[in-house]
């Protein structure tokens, strides 16, 4: 490569500095996010430890999502200037001469075309990568609004949105994570190391190849619009009062969405000792124990025989099927919640829920007998039966 071919300025600094807090962002939440989603595996378990834990990986989880509605935010008011003061083409709308460059792209890759398309400013495969970023963006952000605020939500919709709106972020999130590195990795980094985004510009010899319309544009002078001074000041004075009002409105709007409440976990008060807890009119009926002369031991005990009763009795009426954690089965208890297993057999000291019961202050909180049953059944490999 000729090393005086002139270069083309592509991306402005403002636009790589805006792409590396997205990539930040992204990186960051597929990090923390997908462990959650799939927390019995090995390296989930890992990551989520490596980071110190589940809450820590919740927190760098949730600040990431708002790094990203942030730089979301830029990206609308800049779309805007862009759009209405400077008129610039919209060129990253998609057309039909987009599909016939992916059936030409198609052909060619398989023999059958002699020749690449010709294409402008943006290809039809970063089109694509765009418009899938701001559905997996707008997706995202609505289904973290219903799962971070649920109460909100469930003002607003049905309970069933926000398990729903789970199912969603999570299968939105393994799209996304294998469309980057299976496309975009591939496509710009593979394929051909694209440094645009890094250094800001292309040679001619890359823009002849991949972009052969725009740099026709821009060796005919057709690919910048002049603007008059005095017409571009008129429109930046009505332009900046609304994009400043637009980005308050939208700050206020992301206070909201990660101030406004908590999961029902993480913001449940420790109850006084005055306030009687809830207890049903008729509470479930244990089995009657025949009395013996010496202890049962600890091994004996099962969930069936034991630890089933008592959670129907103590901790059911919340953790049934609509908290996080659901102890109303032996299969649901030994799953866990999304913070992880609680009830790890051979290990009471490790078990989470050992861990919530001992300070005494829990809801439903269990007897000190109780948990020492609870503790020993767990000791003894959690039997079922």
């Amino acid at each position: 490569m000729n090393k005086t071919s002139r270069t083309y300025l592509r991306f402005a600094l403002a636009q790589r500095i805006e792409h590396l807090a997205m990539l930040v962002s992204f990186t960051m939440l597929g990090v923390t996010g997908l462990p959650q989603r799939y927390p019995a595996n090995r390296v989930s378990i890992f990551i989520v430890n490596l980071f110190g834990g589940i809450e820590t990986t919740r927190n760098i989880h949730h600040i990431a999502a708002t790094v990203l509605m942030l730089v979301t935010m830029y990206h609308l008011l800049s779309f805007g200037y862009k759009f209405y003061v400077k008129r610039a083409r919209m060129t990253m709308l998609p057309t039909l001469q987009d599909i016939q460059d992916g059936w030409q792209t198609f052909k060619y890759n398989l023999g059958i075309a002699k020749t690449r398309p010709q294409m402008g400013r943006y290809t039809f495969e970063e089109k694509l990568e765009y418009w899938a970023l701001v559905w997996g963006t707008i997706i995202m952000g609505l289904t973290g609004f219903m799962m971070w605020n649920p109460l909100a939500t469930s003002r607003l919709l049905p309970g069933e949105f926000i398990p729903a709106a789970k199912a969603a972020h999570g299968a939105e999130a393994v799209l996304a994570v294998l469309a980057v590195i299976v496309w975009h990795m591939y496509s710009v980094h593979l394929k051909h190391f694209n440094k645009a985004m890094w250094t800001g510009y292309l040679t001619e010899e890359e823009m002849l190849h991949e972009h052969p319309l725009e740099l026709a544009d821009i060796k005919t002078g057709a690919a910048e619009r002049p603007l008059d001074p005095d017409v571009l000041r008129k429109r930046q004075r009505v332009y900046y009062p609304v994009a400043g009002v637009l980005a308050v409105i939208m700050l206020a709007a992301v206070y909201g969405f990660v101030s406004g409440e908590q999961t029902a976990i993480t913001t449940m008060p420790a109850q006084p000792d005055l306030l009687p807890v809830y207890v049903p009119q008729t509470p479930t009926p244990l089995p009657t124990l025949v009395p013996t002369a010496t202890q049962k031991p600890a091994a004996a005990l099962t969930w069936d025989a034991y630890v089933a009763p008592l959670f129907q009795q103590r901790c059911v009426t919340c953790h049934g099927t609509v908290a996080e954690l659901s102890l109303d089965t032996f299969e649901n208890a030994m799953k866990g919640s999304q913070n992880g297993t609680v009830i790890i057999p051979g290990d009471s000291a490790n078990s989470l829920l050992i861990m919530i019961q001992t300070p005494g202050d829990h809801l439903g909180q269990l007897s000190t007998d109780e948990l020492q049953k609870v503790r020993a059944w767990i000791d003894a490999g959690a039997p079922e039966k």
